[in-house]
């Protein structure tokens, strides 16, 4: 069953680096915060699945700490973000 846990772990990680590129193409920043927030998550998902994998729980103590970590850069990317409302030229 550990094999399964570590192929899923690697699934993630590819799917990581197909992530990177709305990093690089995104046209806006909130599309560039969503992409990181998807690494975050990804990446903590990834950290579990290897401490199943591995019978170590030090790993999930790490991985809960990147959920905090990830709480706080996502609040303080909010928080910096002007107001805008976009409006339909439709309309």
């Amino acid at each position: 069953m550990s094999t399964f846990y570590l192929g899923m772990a690697v699934f993630l990680l590819l799917n990581i680096l197909i992530g990177l590129y709305r990093v690089y193409a995104g046209p806006r920043p909130r599309d560039r915060m969503v992409a990181a927030q998807l690494f975050g998550t990804t990446g903590v998902a990834t950290l579990l699945l290897l401490a199943r994998a591995l019978d170590a729980v030090y790993i999930k103590n790490a991985a809960l700490v990147f959920v905090l970590l990830m709480v706080m850069a996502v609040l303080a990317f909010v928080r910096n973000m002007p107001v805008s409302i976009d409006r339909d030229p439709d309309k």
